[in-house]
């Protein structure tokens, strides 16, 4: 089935009976085959996968709707979505816009206001996904316990599958694992998280507004999303001066920075493969190769 076929059939599935005016397929994305869709009522932004994973974009429009449901920060509108065994495809509100002087600031205040939607645990009540990797969730009380099973076990067990856990590294996470306590706060409120914060996944709209894309959404220690942002750059420092106005980050942030970066990073590792091990080691050796 070609991919303008499957554009029509979008179309078709949320009542969209108008011809397609025109479409052409957008570049920056690795994961899904991307299009700008104009028919004769509407300009849409489609994702298209072949075999996707199961309900691979059923999670992202979660993710987008509890976002939006948080009223903190924009996100485009969901307009339907499908999946079988062979294609899937998700069909969203076309963004365009360029940046203001303004949108940086915007983008700090709005990430602080999101981080001050607090849920009652932490996690998320389905699991999904970070890129194409399955993404565990459940609900934790607890911080520690949470950041321990739903996010370093997973990746680390993935990349021992993959081959790339070598004794040394495998040995340096368990003695990490065993001392969470040490470096992650015992009292912190679950603040609701995008999840997969990098400068790629926001965008401008309409007078500059910043919109967010792609999330990986659950509830967690926001410093935890914070520290990504700060892995690849991309967040001028404006961004962090608006943020803290409304969302201070803690006096010993910088202390714990790296451990929560250590999460993506294990996340590339098994994405991108062993350019990324030496990162992951060098986090393992500041936090337990000195002791």
């Amino acid at each position: 089935m070609s991919a303008e076929t499957i554009l029509r059939e979008a179309l078709q599935h949320i009542g969209d009976s108008t011809p397609i005016q025109q479409y052409r397929r957008i570049h920056g994305g690795d994961i899904n085959d991307s299009f700008s869709v104009l028919s004769g009522k509407q300009h849409y932004f489609i994702k298209i996968r072949r075999f996707p994973p199961p309900r691979f974009f059923e999670c992202e429009k979660t993710g987008l709707e509890t976002l939006r449901s948080a009223g903190a920060i924009r996100v485009p509108r969901v307009y339907g979505v499908k999946e079988t065994n062979d294609y899937g495809f998700l069909i969203l509100e076309w963004i365009e816009g360029k940046e203001t002087k303004k949108t940086v600031e915007q983008l700090g205040h709005a990430i602080a206001r999101l981080h001050q939607c607090y849920g009652s645990s932490f996690g998320f009540a389905e699991d999904n996904y970070i890129g194409l990797l399955p993404q565990k969730n459940g609900w934790y009380k607890n911080w520690v316990d949470y950041f321990r099973e739903c996010r370093l076990l997973p990746q680390i067990e993935l990349a021992e599958q993959k081959g790339r856990m070598p004794l040394q590294r495998r040995n340096k996470l368990e003695k990490l694992l065993s001392s969470l306590e040490r470096w992650l706060p015992k009292d912190c409120s679950p603040s609701l998280l995008h999840g997969d914060l990098w400068g790629g996944n926001w965008i401008a709209g309409t007078s500059g507004v910043p919109y967010l894309i792609d999330p990986a959404v659950f509830y967690g220690h926001y410093e935890f999303e914070i520290a990504f942002t700060e892995l690849f750059g991309g967040f001028p420092s404006r961004f962090y001066e608006a943020y803290n106005e409304l969302m201070p980050l803690s006096s010993d942030y910088h202390e714990r920075k790296q451990l929560y970066q250590l999460f993506y990073l294990l996340v590339h590792l098994n994405l991108f493969g062993e350019s990324y091990g030496g990162a992951v080691d060098c986090v393992l050796q500041w936090y337990v190769g000195r002791n």
